[in-house]
């Protein structure tokens, strides 16, 4: 009766020619409609393809808000596009076009029914025919430091030019085999103290430094006692030491990032987080067998270089301190060369601590050591503000302080080491390049100092561009991953946090996504792409730590050592540059298995990877139309790659 009476009163309605009454209905109906389907998702999604368009795109996509309506469709995953070819050929670069930022193409919409979808066969099948990297040492497998037909033909090796990057071309494509009888990794904080033997079965450490008590094997472990060349008694002691020496040295407040040089097993850097301060812990991949991997493995950052004819990978005047406790380095050699490269990458009024037999042994040759450092300091304008001996640990050390003002390189007496040209670019300079013998210009004001942390976390950084809206885009990028992290990647995505402790940003910007994470039991590795903007001393500025690298080739880390890498639209850019195959190989290198990538990406882009990642046994999930994540398993191929 009632439908009856609705349909003789709408007949009634075009017979009396009410058209204006009729359009207005069916506009509200419309609005009802999308406003019902648009509550029922959430869209905190921001979209970018590199660090630049993301900035450019956070003034144009409204600040995220819980209850925001949406109401867009969605990309069905498995569509097909004529005009956008998905197919993988493995023996080709992936290409991906480079995407507008005002383009409607990318995906800023969740979908409400597929927001967790398994990709699984309706996916195009990418065909390769995995194996295994061949040889003894291919459970270790490092490609830029193991290319030993590219060590072979070194003329050199005066200046540890075997232990920098030599990187195959082209990438090899086989995979990291698992340690016999490997194992999840133990949590975090038990593993800073102990690991399992069989996930790092190297045991030469345990013979060679048993009187410094690096490490000792226990049953099924390898024991980390705290203890290392100068702090033989236990890294804690050592560090009380140097803080009662220099009060003005604050623990996680003035200091907070931290390198150390040659760092053993890196218990110093991994007791120092007790205090608040991230230490980036460094050594070669040398006859010290394993000890970075030993360090990764217990949840301590660190990451594998040397101070031979290269810059370090980081940028200029970013550390707060430096440290070598009998680091193995010759700060003198070639014209002062190593310690100019400290003085480049040592923040203007930042501490270098050398802990070391030339501070305190009286013999001819230590003698003559400690007069060139004496003479190679006052001529970089280092202040020595500490010389003592650690009774506890029978070692002498001295604190030096970098200048932070030109007035000291003014009025030196002779121009030795010259000044570096300021004309030259230096963003972005280190990677690749030869080291400096020259000094960096410094303001002629006394320098600021950072902001005490935490409050440096997210106070202006020093590094921001002085342009009008820097600030506000800083600010913003914050807020946008702050909502992203606590609204989708910590309670929307299948990942396990609780056991997450080493994880990687691959194209970091701002480091908001660190900074986002900063109160979980987790550190964070943040990587700036050398093709993108250089935003690495803004991490730095932060109170975070990071690295330049570039991705169409490996890291300089040992296999399985991150529990996540995570990145932002960044493959679209990177497969225009190199192979994404290649690229995906080099993530299962570096992933634990049951570790996991987490991408953001467009669809197309995620398709390419998917299929990858599933021929190499990975589970992939689709999450709201635009996150990807990948989980690794323990499957390896049985078939192994010739030599």
């Amino acid at each position: 009766m009632a439908i009856s009476s609705a349909s003789s009163s709408m007949q009634d309605m075009f017979k009396q020619r009410k058209y204006p009454f009729i359009f207005s209905l069916f506009l509200l109906l419309m609005f009802v409609t999308l406003l019902l389907i648009s509550n029922s998702q959430k869209s905190p999604i921001f979209a970018a393809i590199d660090f630049a368009q993301r900035t450019a795109l956070i003034k144009s996509v409204p600040e995220f808000n819980p209850n925001s309506i949406s109401t867009s469709t969605s990309t069905n995953l498995h569509q097909s596009d004529e005009n956008n070819n998905t197919s993988i050929n493995h023996e080709s670069p992936l290409n991906n076009d480079r995407i507008d930022p005002k383009s409607s193409n990318i995906p800023l919409t969740i979908n409400p029914e597929k927001s967790d979808t398994i990709i699984s066969d309706e996916l195009e099948t990418f065909s390769y025919h995995w194996k295994l990297c061949p040889g003894p040492l291919a459970i270790d497998y490092i490609p830029c430091l193991d290319n030993w037909k590219a060590i072979k033909k070194i003329k050199s090796r005066r200046h540890m030019e075997h232990r920098e990057r030599h990187c195959p071309v082209p990438s090899p494509r086989c995979l990291i085999p698992l340690p016999k009888g490997y194992k999840l990794p133990l949590p975090w904080p038990k593993s800073r103290d102990m690991i399992w033997y069989d996930n790092v079965p190297h045991p030469k450490l345990v013979e060679y430094k048993k009187d410094q008590n690096w490490v000792k094997k226990s049953g099924d472990y390898f024991v980390f006692p705290g203890g290392g060349t100068q702090f033989r008694d236990g890294v804690n002691h050592y560090i009380e030491f140097i803080e009662e020496t220099f009060p003005t040295i604050q623990w996680g407040k003035s200091i907070r990032v931290l390198l150390d040089v040659g760092c053993g097993v890196a218990s110093f850097g991994g007791y120092l987080l007790d205090k608040n301060v991230i230490t980036m812990s460094f050594a070669p991949k040398d006859e010290h067998e394993a000890q970075i991997q030993f360090a990764l493995e217990r949840g301590i950052p660190a990451t594998l270089s040397v101070i031979a004819t290269k810059k370090l990978a980081f940028p200029d005047n970013v550390y707060d301190m430096i440290h070598c406790a009998r680091c193995r380095v010759h700060w003198h050699a070639d014209g002062g060369k190593p310690l100019m490269e400290l003085n480049r990458i040592l923040r203007p009024g930042g501490y270098f601590i050398w802990s070391a037999t030339p501070v305190y042994k009286k013999d001819e040759g230590h003698k003559n050591v400690w007069k060139v450092m004496v003479n190679l300091t006052e001529a970089m304008c280092w202040k020595m503000v500490a010389r003592t001996f650690f009774k506890r640990g029978r070692v002498g050390l001295v604190i030096y302080q970098k200048s932070d003002s030109s007035s000291c390189y003014e009025n030196r007496k002779e121009n030795i080491p010259p000044m570096c040209d300021q004309k030259k670019n230096r963003l972005n300079s280190s990677w690749y390049t030869p080291l400096d013998s020259c000094l960096l210009p410094l303001a002629s004001s006394n320098y600021k100092w950072p902001a005490p942390w935490p409050q440096r976390l997210n106070t202006k950084p020093l590094s921001l561009s002085l342009e009008t809206d820097a600030e506000e885009t800083f600010n913003e990028d914050t807020r946008h991953w702050a909502s992203l992290v606590s609204d989708v990647y910590l309670g929307g995505l299948a990942i396990n946090w609780s056991s997450v402790r080493n994880v990687m940003d691959m194209n970091a910007g701002y480091g908001g996504f660190a900074t986002a994470l900063i109160d979980r039991p987790l550190w964070v590795m943040n990587v700036v792409p050398i093709s993108g903007p250089d935003t690495l001393p803004i991490i730095f500025d932060r109170g975070l730590v990071g690295t330049y690298h570039d991705w169409c080739e490996s890291f300089n880390t040992y296999p399985r050592t991150y529990d996540l890498l995570h990145s932002s639209f960044l493959y679209g850019n990177l497969s225009q540059r190199c192979d994404l195959v290649d690229v995906a190989v080099e993530m299962d290198r570096m992933v634990r298995p049951g570790g996991y990538i987490l991408v953001q990406e467009t669809i197309q882009m995620i398709k390419q990877l998917a299929s990858i990642l599933r021929s190499l046994h990975w589970s992939v999930t689709l999450h709201q139309h635009q996150f990807l994540v990948g989980k690794k398993d323990f499957w390896r191929p049985k078939d192994v790659a010739r030599e």
